[in-house]
């Protein structure tokens, strides 16, 4: 077994620092989480996509030759792209790949939230058009949850391997990942991350605001209020410049600071 797989272990021994449970309580043994383990059958993956003309076709192809053991779909949401995007997307759409296209650029969220309305798995991951999230991380994000021990996993970028991060970002990550341990009372070390695996019936019921990056706290904050564990587990990471296409800029860290506060204070979905 990999240094960087999660571990089966027994009551009595240690949580590895990147193979824990989010709210810092004890953690679950397998088959403990209410409902036991439960047979899933398909993943759903979204990829939202804005001017990534030369990195989206990369990346389906790397998805395309991801092994696991549920089916697989893949619903790409080209959020009006400008690049020709649009013509690399038409190009690899076929039976196992879907595309829809938002008409102007509405941000990550509002591509997300399109998604989810189309998608027909039980399980769903968000998946990156650029090449910073490898998909053969797949299978650690999918262990914990197809052995019971929780419904939603997140990929840590700084417990596992990495090329690169820019200080500012580096630093905005950690803060917001501070600042979510605190208001949630959780133990996250990676808040931001794009690597978000959900059994499809924790999003049941919530409905996502957010049209650009802070989708990432608001659905970090609303599935932590409605009291679910979130696991972590490492995944490497090849962190792009601003200069290489990188959008998500300093400015982004307010809205997600904001973002944390608001839903901590809000009043849940009904």
């Amino acid at each position: 077994m990999g240094a960087n797989e999660p571990t089966p272990t027994g009551a009595d021994e240690p949580i590895k620092e990147a193979d824990r449970m989010s709210d810092g309580g004890e953690r679950q043994e397998p088959g403990e989480y209410p409902g036991s383990v439960h047979t899933y059958t398909m993943l759903s993956v979204i990829v939202p996509v804005f001017n990534e003309r030369t990195t989206v076709a990369e990346v389906i192809r790397r998805i395309r030759a991801v092994e696991l053991p549920v089916d697989v779909e893949v619903v790409v949401v080209d959020d009006g792209s400008s690049d020709g995007t649009d013509k690399v997307l038409t190009a690899l759409g076929d039976s196992t790949v879907r595309v829809i296209t938002h008409p102007q650029n509405r941000g990550k969220g509002a591509a997300i939230r399109t998604g989810l309305e189309a998608i027909r798995g039980d399980l769903v991951l968000v998946q990156d058009a650029d090449l910073e999230y490898d998909p053969h991380d797949w299978s650690k994000l999918l262990e914990p949850i197809l052995r019971g021990r929780s419904r939603v996993v997140y990929g840590s970028r700084f417990t596992g391997e990495r090329k690169n991060m820019m200080p500012l970002h580096w630093i905005g990550n950690r803060f917001l990942s501070l600042v979510t341990n605190v208001l949630y009372s959780s133990t996250l070390s990676d808040m931001e991350t794009c690597y978000k695996l959900f059994d499809r019936r924790i999003l049941e019921g919530i409905t996502i605001e957010s049209d650009k990056f802070d989708f990432e706290p608001e659905i970090t904050a609303k599935v932590l209020r409605r009291g679910h564990r979130i696991y972590e587990v490492p995944i490497s990471y090849a962190g792009r410049e601003a200069d290489e296409g990188k959008k998500i800029t300093w400015r982004d860290g307010f809205g997600a600071l904001k973002a944390l506060i608001k839903y901590r204070f809000t009043r849940l979905d009904p």
